[in-house]
């Protein structure tokens, strides 16, 4: 009979989170609708932060190590995601959130050790070790946004080309025909302010900052072509834009291809939660029902 209870216990916690998750997901859709405002404070914000360097003492405490390789390859990944800021801030905030998760997991396990079967105990202990698992697991969702900056990046890369290509026979310089390319960037478009800003103080120094800040194999390609351009205004290098305007093409299309077998993954983990709950409202009172007429005929 503990088995089963225990069944049914776990078989709530995932229907409650599968509730949470629906909920969140629906809201995240709302909320996108909504029109969106520029925030005045976003140049602002953790502005201290970006600019310190984490306490020595402090990662000593939490036995943080700056020259590990764990630490070397969180800070490539942060990089890769656009983050400016020290590193250890991260491995700090992630150590302690770590700690708390499994100090608030001991702490009910010890309180209410008598009650095992309820589903509110299951899920106090369960979220706090999926946020430990979530955070030890870190550079898998770390690797993953770096893959959708990556990829947010490529399209825009494509769409400015196209339209540099569309200017190839303007008298417009390099820089003219990238300010009138503004309007097609968003993930893309501080870092190109700041191109445009630097390049009349040194526009090779300008293209080199902006490969480093950009950091994705597409953007570095994409610099090239544009310095290439700006020092020699021929035809022949519009020829190379559009082979890697080919490019750009064939990466985005295999990205389309690898997202729709991702969400066909998704949809049929999701399709489980019906099942569970088909399981637990009409398959497990009969299993029950048996069960007690079996232990009743013994």
């Amino acid at each position: 009979m503990a088995l089963y209870d225990w069944m049914t216990g776990l078989i709530g916690v995932g229907a409650v989170v599968g509730q949470f998750f629906f909920a969140g997901t629906g809201l995240y859709m709302l909320l996108r609708l909504l029109p969106e405002r520029p925030l005045r404070w976003k140049r602002l914000s953790f502005l201290k932060l970006r600019s310190s360097t984490a306490p020595d003492r402090w990662l000593r405490v939490f036995g943080i190590k700056r020259d590990h390789s764990d630490y070397a390859d969180r800070e490539l990944l942060l990089a890769g995601c656009g983050m400016t800021f020290d590193p250890a801030w991260y491995m700090l905030f992630r150590k302690l959130a770590m700690s708390v998760c499994l100090l608030i997991g001991t702490l009910a396990i010890v309180i209410f050790r008598g009650n095992l079967m309820y589903i509110w105990f299951q899920a106090l202990v369960a979220l706090p070790l999926l946020l430990v698992g979530a955070l030890h697991l870190d550079r898998a969702w770390l690797r993953a946004a770096q893959k959708m900056r990556s990829l947010q990046f490529t399209k825009e890369i494509y769409v400015i080309s196209n339209q540099l290509l569309y200017f190839s026979d303007s008298n417009l310089n390099i820089h003219a025909k990238l300010m009138r390319c503004m309007s097609y960037t968003k993930a893309m478009r501080g870092d190109m302010e700041r191109l445009l800003a630097e390049w009349y103080h040194d526009p090779a120094l300008a293209l080199r900052q902006f490969k480093l800040r950009i950091g994705t194999d597409d953007g570095m390609s994409f610099v090239e072509t544009i310095d290439a351009i700006r020092q020699h205004e021929s035809s022949q290098y519009y020829e190379l834009l559009r082979i890697r305007i080919s490019d750009y093409k064939e990466k985005l299309e295999l990205a389309k291809e690898s997202r729709k077998e991702s969400t066909s993954y998704g949809l049929f983990i999701l399709a489980g939660i019906p099942i569970l709950y088909t399981f637990q409202v009409f398959i497990y009172p009969w299993v029950r029902e048996g069960q007690k007429l079996f232990q009743s005929l013994g």
